[in-house]
């Protein structure tokens, strides 16, 4: 039903004017007239004629003027579906000469009409009577897109019982039926937009936004799409620069509008234009029936017009991506070749279309404006392997691992520091949420710890006065964090916990042992108890990392600990080598963000 619609709403334009009258066919003989009973009449015997009582040619008059007067199609066609007769209404609601019918098939005198002409041949053949719906166009200017006709055959036999043809009489159901066509559109459109909500924004990124929004609308809406973005760094005194960043074609169309998809370029309208001045306002912009020299003035570059003609393309409307206010881009719809011309109703659509995916358009920029300043700020905070900050007598290195689809950038961090009396801090953290807040609580966590380092604190008085100063600041991201504090002099480790899971130990001869560690709350809630361990150093690796390496949704993070404690290892391999095993095993299918640091001392 909607691809028949489709097909309605796209039909082409019927030509101009109607075919010319046929040559009038000669005088019929006497006991032949031209008339709907013609083909029975032709069959009668002369003598049978002349004999029949005048009361009975009264008859034969009166049902001539039945015909004639009807307000109803009425036709008489051979056994070779060629036109003997159509009566006047038939001639005035096809705007075809009655003459111009006789000796002529449907096509040839009306090419725009859909008539199965196989029922009609089953009348024929059988001489039982049938109905059917006949759709199309007809010469005549009609307030409907398609015209309909609901149509009863019955077989016409002379009076030897040989069938000569067919009689057609239909009566037009145009008007009903374009109020169900009308409601099933509207239907249709409300489905559209419903399920817009569902399909377009699904994700996080402008780009997989704006290519759904095209490939949404193709082909139900237009034969071709584009989604033009307003870059936020650009101005033009002459145009209004846009960039292509979504295109989407029906499958014919693919080859022929390739000169379209200039995705990444930047393009304008012309200053003064209608166009520029509407988009500007918000408003839609349609033009249907395009001219060459129109072409050249919409689309400054030529090769895009001339690809736009030789594919058809005849209609184009514009609707603003507007959101709160600001236009965000354009939403480019075209029409080619036997597709209708946009409507008012088309219009209404394609505008509330764009405003909804304006919305889900604004918060995808929104977000990846925050996630590119989250992750710049993360890149200038976490340094790079080769850059962490080295001391004599241990090795430290690191990596950081966003999750697999790389939509949010997390709170995970971890530090190195040498400080001045010799021992080496090593930290590794885990902010609550993700973004741009989660990436400044990282901040502040990291340069609180340092700064209480540097004061010559132990590590449980640290991790009390950092979960003091941040809950007494008001700040409301919470972090779990694992701070150790290596001392060469006295070859010992002494290590606290607020809230993190406990590192791993891989020994000189390659077991992985979870190191014991007494676990205080996270800090920032304000009930900073902490207990500290203490280590001999006996060689080996030790390896710290965040939750994101282990734990899996619908999973008890002891499998995972069992994993990771479960890999084989070499404690003499480099530890970028290291790293990169318990990444590869274990990093797959990770939801989270995942931050290690590796350290092992060196000794003379």
């Amino acid at each position: 039903m909607d691809r028949d619609a489709s097909s309605r709403r796209r039909a082409a334009p019927a030509p101009a004017t109607p075919p010319a009258p046929a040559t009038a066919p000669a005088a019929p003989a006497r006991d032949t007239p031209r008339s709907p009973g013609g083909p029975v009449a032709r069959g009668t015997p002369a003598s049978a004629t002349a004999e029949a009582p005048r009361a009975g040619m009264g008859y034969v008059d009166m049902l001539r003027g039945i015909v004639e007067d009807a307000a109803v199609g009425f036709a008489v066609l051979d056994t070779d579906l060629r036109y003997l007769y159509v009566n006047p209404h038939m001639a005035r609601a096809t705007g075809v000469p009655a003459a111009a019918y006789p000796g002529h098939t449907q096509h040839e005198v009306l090419p725009h009409i859909r008539r199965p002409d196989q029922v009609l041949r089953d009348v024929i053949r059988d001489g039982r009577p049938r109905e059917a719906i006949v759709t199309g166009r007809t010469w005549v200017d009609s307030p409907y897109q398609v015209r309909e006709w609901r149509c009863v055959y019955h077989r016409l036999v002379d009076g030897t019982g040989r069938v000569v043809g067919v009689a057609a009489v239909g009566l037009e159901i145009s008007e009903p039926q374009q109020y169900v066509y009308e409601l099933e559109r509207a239907h249709r459109r409300l489905a559209l937009l419903d399920s817009a909500a569902s399909r377009i924004g699904t994700g996080t990124d402008v780009a997989g936004t704006c290519r759904e929004l095209a490939e949404f609308v193709v082909p139900e809406l237009a034969d071709a799409a584009g989604v033009e973005l307003s870059p936020p760094d650009t101005a033009s005194a002459r145009r209004t620069p846009t960039r292509l960043a979504a295109y989407a074609t029906r499958p014919g169309l693919a080859t022929g509008l390739a000169a379209l998809d200039a995705r990444g370029e930047l393009v304008g309208w012309p200053r003064g234009t209608g166009t520029r001045r509407n988009l500007a306002a918000g408003r839609i912009w349609r033009r249907n029936a395009i001219t060459t020299a129109q072409w050249r003035s919409l689309i400054p570059r030529w090769a895009p017009a001339r690809a736009c003609l030789a594919a058809r393309v005849h209609s184009v409307l514009l609707a603003p991506l507007v959101s709160d206010g600001r236009v965000l881009g354009i939403l480019l719809l075209a029409r080619a070749g036997d597709s209708g011309p946009f409507s008012n109703e088309d219009a209404t659509v394609a505008r509330e279309l764009a405003a909804r995916a304006a919305r889900a358009l604004d918060r995808a920029v929104r977000f990846e404006r925050e996630h590119t300043m989250a992750l710049e700020l993360q890149r200038a905070l976490l340094a790079e392997p080769g850059q962490l900050q080295q001391h004599a007598g241990v090795e430290t290195t690191a990596r950081y691992r966003p999750a697999d689809d790389g939509s949010m950038i997390g709170g995970d961090w971890y530090d190195v520091l040498a400080l001045p009396d010799g021992r080496t801090m090593l930290v590794i953290g885990d902010v609550m949420g993700h973004g741009v807040d989660a990436a400044v609580a990282m901040s502040h966590y990291r340069s609180t710890l340092r700064a209480l380092a540097l004061a010559g604190l132990s590590p449980r008085r640290i991790l009390r006065h950092a979960d003091r100063m941040v809950a007494d600041s008001g700040f409301e991201r919470v972090a779990t964090c694992f701070l150790a504090l290596g001392d060469p002099d006295v070859a010992t480790l002494t290590y606290a916990s607020a809230g993190h899971l406990p590192p791993v130990w891989l020994t000189p001869e390659g077991e992985m042992q979870l190191v014991p560690v007494p676990v205080g709350p996270p800090l920032g809630s304000g009930l900073g108890r902490y207990e500290q361990g203490v280590a001999p150093e006996r060689g080996g690796v030790l390896l710290l990392y965040t939750d994101g390496l282990v734990e899996r949704r619908g999973e008890d993070i002891d499998r995972g600990l069992a994993r990771l404690t479960g890999l084989s290892l070499c404690p003499t391999d480099p530890l970028d080598k290291i790293l990169d095993t318990v990444l590869a095993h274990l990093a797959g299918g990770s939801e989270d963000d995942i931050a290690l640091l590796a350290a092992r001392a060196v000794h003379g």
